[in-house]
């Protein structure tokens, strides 16, 4: 996977993927040490990181959206919902985003 960082949607994709595993590392590591082995620490570090790439790649989706004039019920509204599901941006990067930047 080759991602060129000149292009908007190349930035996008690289935040979908930081974004995606911020979520999984959220989900399935630092929420599980805290409610399990009453390791919050974990939580403290990482939600507000997740937090600002989460608020980054919506604006960036947007932002995206409108300059490449994607069609919001087909396009748009899938890449912003992909990023409150695990594992969400690495699908919609596959199947939508790495096909656009082409």
């Amino acid at each position: 996977m080759r991602i060129s960082l000149k292009s908007t949607v190349g930035r996008l994709r690289l935040l979908a993927i930081l974004e995606g595993i911020s979520l999984l590392l959220l989900v399935f590591v630092a929420v599980p040490l805290k409610y399990l082995f009453h390791y919050p620490d974990f939580v403290k570090a990482l939600g507000p990181i997740h937090g600002i790439l989460f608020v980054l790649f919506i604006f960036s989706t947007i932002n995206v959206g409108i300059a490449q004039r994607w069609s919001f019920r087909s396009t748009t509204w899938k890449v912003l919902v992909a990023c409150l599901i695990p594992f969400g941006t690495f699908y919609i990067d596959h199947r939508i985003l790495s096909k656009i930047a082409e």
